[in-house]
């Protein structure tokens, strides 16, 4: 059997009766004989919570205390979930991030994962036991100290456990079915994709797409750690990410494919394969769990009821020889068919802009030394020459919690660079669309603008890659502008796929 690492986002363990939910799912796994290690987040909106008190104590806490204290939320879940494993006959043993061996470097709130030492979970699963980690923590290698890595880590902590323990597949649970063409609670007939490559990923991640953190997908495609994001509430086929098509992936308790097999799966029954031409697969028994096509020799069939409450054995089923299938190229990650993947929006942004700089050498660069100065992470630049003299106009986006940073030192350097003012507008959003099928198809950035234009939405940035494409806009028409490109691109499903089982997505 496999080793399967699974992340259980704060939405999936928001209260008690979560949590003994998420313990059932977990317990499928065990008994069908997988080796199981899981990362939690606090429960529901705790770190909110946490965050809330600490600012209600002191507007600025000391960055060693506040991860002291944001820690406890991981902590709590990790302990309560072992206690449902346990009450289940199931033996499990809760870590914490240091127990675990996640040593990171010193920066309080924002760590980083220096090396893994997973000796205390080895031991565990190799004793039969689930080991249950808690996530978004760590120690500090030098000083000792216990270390936060940021919103979103504990993506990051499951992505970085499955690397150093050689895990089959990591599952990222949240509470909605996967990734999605484009967020379900804005268009709410985008596509479930079950397949993606990890370049696209992390340019729709990077880009707005909250179901994954962008640090855990760097790491996934850095190490060839198998991604599988699903939802706790369903148990249905979610999306794989993952560049190896012939990785033998566990998408369930009992069922092992290809993942350039995964498209051909039925979501809703991971058990059974999608009706194509190639299938003249007879199913004798009207009680099994459906028909396999030929190249799926190490596919086992697990029960075909969703909720997967009991495990069961697998039925017995014939087969008559077929002709071998070639693969669904329509899903496969880095192919022509699938031109646009998703379209992810961000609208945490704010927009700089530094009017009349000099139009000399090396005045843009003092600006950029300054911002990056300030600890600025700038996403798109632009700049704008004067028709009447030799100045030109700068502007840059960046995350609104490091613009009052950058504007400060930008007040600074006024004198010595040179400009006339700085303008700054926090009332815009980013949409972005992704998809490896963009290198080889003309008329992509056509469709994009002219259904922008249609709608009467302006684009006041533009920015492009090989597989991307971004515009900045007004945020009040945000929305609207993921629903008509999303349109224009034909992603609108026929049935809505996308549901939202709760929270707000992770």
């Amino acid at each position: 059997m496999s080793l399967v690492v699974q992340k259980f986002g704060g939405s999936s363990v928001a209260d008690a009766a979560s949590v003994k939910r998420v313990a059932d799912r977990i317990a499928l796994y065990s008994r069908a004989g997988h080796q199981v290690v899981v990362v939690v987040s606090a429960m529901g909106d705790t770190t909110d919570e946490l965050l809330d008190l600490a600012a209600q104590i002191t507007p600025t806490p000391p960055p060693r205390e506040l991860d002291m204290l944001l820690t406890a939320g991981e902590r709590i879940s990790m302990a309560v979930l072992s206690m449902a494993l346990n009450a289940l006959g199931i033996k499990a043993r809760a870590y914490t991030g240091s127990q675990a061996g996640l040593i990171t470097d010193g920066a309080h709130g924002k760590a980083h994962i220096q090396k893994v030492t997973p000796g205390r979970i080895r031991d565990a699963v190799d004793e039969g036991a689930v080991a249950i980690v808690a996530g978004f923590q760590g120690v500090s290698q030098l000083s000792k100290e216990i270390t936060t890595l940021g919103r979103g880590g504990s993506d990051t902590t499951a992505v970085a456990l499955a690397a150093a323990l050689d895990a089959d597949v990591c599952e990222i649970y949240s509470d909605v079915d996967g990734v999605f063409t484009a967020d379900p609670r804005i268009v709410p007939a985008a596509r479930r994709v079950p397949l993606i490559s990890c370049e696209e990923m992390l340019d729709l991640a990077a880009n707005g797409a909250k179901i994954l953190m962008v640090r855990s997908v760097e790491y996934a495609r850095r190490y060839g750690v198998p991604l599988h994001v699903r939802s706790s509430y369903s148990g249905r086929l979610g999306t794989i990410v993952s560049d190896d098509l012939q990785r033998e992936i566990p998408i369930d308790p009992e069922v092992t494919v290809r993942a350039a097999d995964v498209p051909r799966r039925d979501a809703a029954d991971p058990t059974r394969w999608l009706p194509t031409e190639w299938s003249e697969t007879v199913d004798q028994n009207p009680g099994s769990a459906g028909t396999v096509p030929p190249d799926s020799s190490s596919a086992t069939p697990v029960p075909t009821d969703p909720s997967h409450s009991t495990p069961q054995s697998p039925t017995p089923r014939s087969t008559v020889p077929t002709q071998e299938v070639p693969v669904d190229e329509s899903a496969v990650p880095g192919l022509e068919a699938p031109i646009i993947s998703g379209v992810a929006h961000d609208r945490s942004q704010g927009k700089i802009t530094v009017v009349e700089v000099p139009d000399t050498p090396g005045k843009a660069a003092m600006l950029f030394d300054v911002v990056a100065s300030s600890g600025a992470n700038i996403d798109m630049i632009v700049q704008n020459t004067s028709t009447t003299d030799d100045t030109v106009a700068i502007s840059l986006t960046l995350p609104e919690t490091d613009a009052p940073a950058a504007l400060a030192a930008i007040e600074v350097a006024h004198e010595a660079i040179g400009y006339r003012e700085v303008r700054y507008d926090d009332q815009v959003g980013k949409v972005s669309v992704v998809g490896a099928g963009m290198k080889s198809s003309p008329g992509v950035s056509a469709t994009l603008f002219r259904s922008l234009g249609e709608a009467g939405i302006n684009i006041d940035m533009i920015t492009t890659s090989e597989i991307r494409i971004s515009v900045v806009t007004e945020q009040s028409r945000l929305d609207d502008a993921v629903r008509v490109i999303h349109t224009a691109f034909g992603l609108d499903a026929e049935q809505t796929e996308a549901v939202v089982y709760g929270g707000t997505g992770r």
